[in-house]
């Protein structure tokens, strides 16, 4: 809570390309364009509250030749930027022109979404221009830098809401609208939406506050499915991103978002699948595992990595050998969800791959049978509920049922949870059904195994009691 109140204290003005803006704390300001410097693109400056915003007519109420002009006006407008924080001092200033800046978006938003006029080379760069002042700004620092203090998942009582989104979200509609518009000439609109522009965009993914973050995602993946000359730069971008969260950070609001986006663009993947691709998997998508904040993206991320073995079921070893390098030691609730990704990659995996990797997944398997946590022994157990999963070991039988025998002996020895208990039982009875000569084997092995630690135990009584006698008589 300190940390957001810090941030919010400490917001700032980011410096644009197209000029900046610089807000006092001792007086209500807003930051206006002047027409005047309109040719050499908008620029912003700081006004009074004696200065007003002009009540510019509608677009539909001018004629066609003055659209043009007026158009640029209504963009000059919406790059005054005023103060949302929720204080009241603040809040009740400047109403009219908030108001105006209100329905001057919803105005141009209705322009582009009713193409109802072209809108020139021109006006196109300067609406961008005035898209970029709005929304790349400085974010607060206490989603990304990491402060050396533990990951905690955010509370959803107290998630972040961006006070200016009353207009923020306008200019984000009005950005999409203009990127999916059929009147959007793609050669034009890349002069503007250039590599500076999405990277700047992926910046803005570290925003707190979840409805931007979901406009982002919309608009990037339009971005990417129209500007095909972009895909490379942004997929290398939000590979840096990954990279920097998972060796340097841990801390990024966004990776959820991107990993939807991701999951869009491998599933567009042709095949055979290029080795770009495959290191992305191995470099940025399998460390992700690692973070501790995995929860809050592992669904995205698990789909991503399906999405590799689905269209590529020899990658199937490298993933669960990836996953294995990363398994949680004491995090119960991490081990719950890599066991659930496990068996979606199981599921798309072929006999050949399977052999590769089954004997330390299984070794594994065994450990997490014998978890004191039930949700882990639980969860592991529930793999054979999987047919798919069932085949593959009843085809392997004489090389995993040796591996994990102890474990589910033991589980029906001295589990504490019942549950557990009964599933272990269901699965020890479809392995004695599946092979009983072999199943008879392991049960031998292991009554062996065990007399054998009965008996070295005996004999290390039998020292200590010898060394205890010795030590006594010594005395």
């Amino acid at each position: 809570m300190l940390n957001k109140i810090i941030k919010r204290g400490q917001k700032k003005v980011p410096k644009s390309d197209f000029g900046s803006g610089h807000r006092s704390s001792g007086t209500n300001v807003v930051v206006v364009n002047h027409s005047s410097r309109s040719t050499a693109g908008i620029m912003t400056t700081n006004v009074t509250s004696s200065q007003k915003i002009e009540n510019l007519p509608m677009l539909k109420d001018v004629s066609m030749s003055d659209r043009q002009s007026l158009f640029l006006r209504k963009i000059q407008v919406c790059c005054y930027q005023f103060e949302f924080n929720n204080n009241n001092n603040t809040m009740n200033s400047f109403v009219r022109e908030k108001e105006i800046k209100r329905q001057t978006l919803v105005e141009l938003i209705d322009c582009i979404q009713c193409n109802a006029m072209k809108i020139s080379e021109g006006n196109q760069g300067e609406m961008l221009k005035m898209i970029s002042i709005n929304i790349f700004r400085c974010l607060g620092p206490t989603c990304y830098e990491n402060t050396g203090s533990e990951n905690v998942e955010p509370d959803e009582e107290e998630s972040y809401l961006e006070p200016s989104w009353p207009h923020l979200q306008l200019v984000y509609e009005l950005l999409m609208r203009y990127i999916v518009s059929t009147d959007t000439d793609t050669k034009v609109a890349k002069r503007f939406i250039d590599h500076s522009f999405v990277l700047k965009l992926l910046d803005m993914f570290e925003s707190e506050d979840q409805r931007e973050r979901e406009y982002l995602k919309m608009i990037l993946h339009r971005i990417y499915g129209k500007f095909m000359v972009h895909r490379p730069f942004i997929r290398k971008a939000i590979n840096n991103i990954f990279y920097r969260f998972v060796y340097e950070t841990e801390r990024h609001c966004g990776i959820g978002e991107l990993l939807e986006i991701l999951g869009s663009i491998i599933n567009g993947f042709a095949l055979p699948m290029k080795e770009e691709h495959k290191l992305f998997l191995v470099r940025a998508l399998i460390p992700l595992h690692k973070p501790k904040p995995i929860v809050m993206y592992h669904q995205q991320l698990s789909y991503c990595v399906v999405q590799f073995v689905e269209k590529d079921y020899k990658l199937a070893d490298t993933v669960i050998r990836g996953l294995l390098k990363y398994w949680p030691v004491t995090n119960c609730q991490k081990e719950v969800l890599f066991i659930g990704e496990v068996e979606e990659v199981l599921e798309a995996a072929q006999a050949a791959e399977f052999q590769r990797c089954m004997v330390p997944l299984f070794r594994q398997i065994a450990r997490c049978l014998n978890s004191p946590h039930f949700q882990v022994a639980e969860r592991a157990l529930f793999l054979w509920n999987n047919e798919h999963i069932v085949g593959l070991i009843a085809q392997n039988r004489n090389v995993i049922l040796p591996i994990i025998f102890e474990a589910l002996e033991k589980n029906i020895r001295s589990h504490w949870n019942q549950a557990v208990h009964g599933l272990t039982i269901n699965v020890r009875k479809m392995f004695l059904e599946m092979d009983a000569d072999l199943f008879e084997d392991c049960q031998k092995q292991y009554a062996e195994k065990a007399a054998r630690a009965t008996e070295l135990e005996k004999q290390r009584e039998l020292r200590w009691q010898r060394l205890e006698a010795a030590s006594g008589q010594g005395g």
